[in-house]
């Protein structure tokens, strides 16, 4: 669809699968945002989900959470995610039914498929947005992106072309209560793919047990001033029942995850309490905590920017508030 044609058209979801076969978080996440949306637009909400086997359990979840639509594609050479098969396949159903908006999360693969798909397309792609609105009188999609580190939100919109794509930081929003008795459809999609048409190929797969922290209710964030005694604040994540996060030096290092990363190149948190240990509070980390409830901050220097951010806050040396603070949650309940 390009400029002067009408908006029309439903949300669309990409519905991602994980290597373990389930809905991605940020899926969910979608579905739920989405439905709002969809009703400041008065439109409908549909997902499309690809992959080979039993996929009617997840579409009805797809549905239970806000779809009133699936779109199922099933194919033995969509049962592991590959960029030609997916973006072919997704590209022709845009085409074919013309959504309005399209939402893909920014995951890895998500980030590859939606830059193909603006290319196959020729519409604007807004890419890890942390922000979803709709604009009152003009009906368009508005995008928010973190820009200058974090530090402000560039609300973009694409008026020409059509659909509206944004892939979407996983975290930011709430999935919705799944109501089993919601009713829906699913729509068998014909998959036309051939072998020689899929240039790459999975050779092995490696899946690690992983937390994920833009859901945990508590978080245990540790910086780049306790990279010596991470373990330790481990120990502490681990005696309240807390997912451990980091900023970027400590990935970097290889000390966690990068799934573990929070701020604007990571991931964003909102769990009602927040720990954070030995981090500045540069712009580019607190980008990720804009949502948490109750925000713990320890750090030596009291100009430290974190401390705008912190509704309790601790000045000092972080491996010497450590040990008390052990030694108190072991004589109490968390």
């Amino acid at each position: 669809m390009v400029a002067g044609e009408p908006q029309g058209g439903d949300l669309w979801v990409y519905l991602e699968r994980t290597p373990r076969g389930a809905l991605a978080p940020v899926s969910l996440e979608l579905l739920g945002r989405g439905r709002e949306l969809a009703e400041q637009l008065d439109c409908g909400v549909a997902g499309v989900l690809l992959g080979d086997g039993e996929l009617e359990p997840l579409a009805r979840q797809a549905i239970a959470s806000g779809a009133d639509t699936v779109h199922v594609a099933a194919h033995p050479l969509l049962a592991d995610y590959s960029t030609d098969g997916y973006t072919k396949v997704v590209d022709s159903l845009l085409r074919e039914h013309a959504p309005s908006v399209f939402l893909v999360g920014a995951t890895y693969n998500g980030r590859d498929l939606a830059g193909r798909l603006a290319v196959r397309t020729h519409t604007g792609l807004t890419a890890d947005v942390v922000r979803l609105e709709i604009d009152p009188e003009s009906k368009l999609l508005l995008s928010g992106v973190p820009g200058f580190g974090g530090s402000i939100i560039a609300m973009i919109i694409c008026p020409a072309h059509r659909p509206q794509m944004a892939t979407v930081r996983p975290g930011i929003f709430a999935a919705r209560e799944p109501d089993t008795q919601r009713e829906g459809e699913m729509v068998p999609v014909t998959v036309e793919l051939a072998p020689e048409e899929i240039h790459t190929t999975l050779r092995g797969r490696e899946l690690r047990e992983t937390v994920d922290i833009t859901t945990a209710d508590r978080v245990v964030a540790a910086g780049a001033g306790v990279s010596g005694q991470f373990q330790e604040w481990q120990a502490l994540a681990a005696q309240i029942g807390a997912a451990v996060g980091a900023t970027r030096p400590l990935a970097d290092d290889g000390l966690v995850d990068r799934a573990q990363q929070i701020g604007s190149t990571g991931v964003s948190v909102k769990p009602e309490l927040l720990i954070c240990a030995g981090i500045s509070g540069a712009a580019h980390f607190t980008a990720g905590i804009a949502d948490a409830g109750t925000v713990i901050a320890i750090n030596s220097d009291p100009e430290a920017p974190i401390f705008d951010h912190a509704d309790y806050c601790l000045v000092g040396n972080a491996a010497e508030i450590l040990p008390p603070l052990l030694a108190a949650l072991k004589g109490g309940d968390a």
